[in-house]
């Protein structure tokens, strides 16, 4: 029988370093090489220790073994790890985004420390960074969202986090930024946009609620003027390269990623889910429109209907300034809740065409079949209020019962 201080062969020691630190060792399996693994666990207290000691041993009596998830790793070093396979089951733009927030945030403020000794203080630190720095609050609500996954991912993997770290708040909800424009502002945009030769690209974005990657990726060939339709089977994106600035490098796509490449680092690709890709009919003025567009269009290579002047696809960078550039001839203008006001953004006239589209008596069946939405949920959020609609619901209703005046 052993000892008071020895342990049965398998079970792991405890004794304390020469730096004052309780030190767990245990065997945990075989290596790549065939010889033993030894998982060495560190805390500054005996009974925390212990405690992680314990936690091995039931692992390994679980799974016959253990691995390297259970050394200390840095937020920074999980990071790198969860990226490096993230880009192969996520789209390339959320993966842009999500390294953005990790690079720029997440790792600056808590990169340094351990995944295991992470406390609701450490979340914290991101949003405050971001705070500091006056960012918005929709891409403080990401950063945390993409904070919250990786920790979650580290879990599943083995790695320890506290949970009332991974429990830590968020900065906070908040409706969307985003608003609708009255019929009123729209005219007046419209006015200004019809003067130009590529006014069917503002109408489509107005009255038929395309969203911004559609219209650019939008070819010849899927525009039907006889039939009086537009297939929305594509969009352009600009997709990352594996080496940031190096072409020679390929392209990072994720695994089953449908795309087309075009123009440099421009492709087509599909829709993030199978109601994106739809047809819906054209207003008779966008027919002729567009009609009119096919004989003056610059020339694009690979068809693209909407490109710029050299036929090169057109940048969303480039897109947004000419919106821009409309919207201040129309002197156009959004007021926010606090009182003051900015330009109306250019994703705003999808939220435009859905609200007219409410306001017009159209079934929120139907206008989610023309914007392309996979559930009715995310239809509801372009829905903005219409009181002169509601208000005619509810006399309706009112009169029904007999309480009409």
């Amino acid at each position: 029988m052993p000892t008071a201080k020895q342990r049965s062969k398998g079970t792991g020691s405890v004794y304390q370093n020469s730096r004052g630190q309780w030190v767990a060792s245990i065997e945990a399996g075989w290596t790549e090489r065939g010889t033993r693994r030894r998982v060495t666990l560190k805390a500054h207290t005996k009974a925390v220790v212990r405690a992680r000691l314990a936690e091995a041993q039931q692992r390994i009596a679980a799974e016959g073994h253990t691995d390297q998830t259970w050394d200390s790793v840095t937020v920074k070093r999980w990071a790198d790890r969860w990226l490096e396979e993230r880009q192969h089951i996520i789209r390339p733009g959320t993966y842009v985004s999500d390294r953005s927030g990790i690079s720029k945030w997440i790792v600056p403020a808590i990169g340094h420390l351990r995944l295991d000794a992470l406390v609701p203080a450490d979340i914290r630190k991101v949003r405050t960074a971001q705070e500091q720095a006056g960012l918005a609050l929709a891409t403080m609500q990401r950063t945390h969202a993409v904070l919250s996954k990786m920790l979650s991912d580290a879990v599943a993997e083995g790695y320890r986090v506290p949970q009332r770290a991974r429990e830590a708040g968020g900065p906070g909800a908040g409706s969307s930024p985003r608003q609708s424009l009255n019929a009123g502002a729209a005219a007046k945009i419209l006015a200004v946009a019809t003067t130009r030769p590529d006014a069917s690209r503002w109408v489509a974005a107005l009255v038929e609620g395309l969203r911004p990657a559609e219209a650019l990726g939008l070819t010849w060939d899927m525009v039907d003027l006889a039939a009086e339709t537009i297939t929305l089977a594509w969009q352009l994106k600009a997709l990352p390269y594996v080496e940031a600035r190096k072409p020679e490098s390929g392209f990072r796509v994720p695994r089953g990623f449908e795309s087309r490449q075009i123009h440099g680092a421009y492709h087509l690709v599909r829709p993030k889910t199978r109601a994106g890709s739809r047809v819906i009919p054209l207003v008779p003025w966008l027919v002729d429109a567009l009609s009119s567009w096919a004989d003056c269009a610059p020339s694009s290579p690979c068809g693209l209907v909407w490109p710029r002047d050299d036929g090169a696809p057109r940048s969303a960078e480039l897109d947004r300034r000419l919106w821009y550039e409309i919207v201040a001839e129309a002197e156009v203008t959004v007021t926010l809740p606090d009182g003051s006001s900015r330009r109306p953004l250019l994703y705003e006239a999808r939220h435009t065409a859905a609200t007219l589209l409410l306001a017009s008596g159209i079934d929120e069946t139907t206008i989610k079949a023309v914007l392309g939405h996979s559930s009715m949920l995310s239809t509801q959020s372009y829905l903005h209020s219409d009181n002169t609609r509601t208000r005619a619901a509810l006399a309706a209703s009112a009169e029904m019962l007999g309480l009409g005046r």
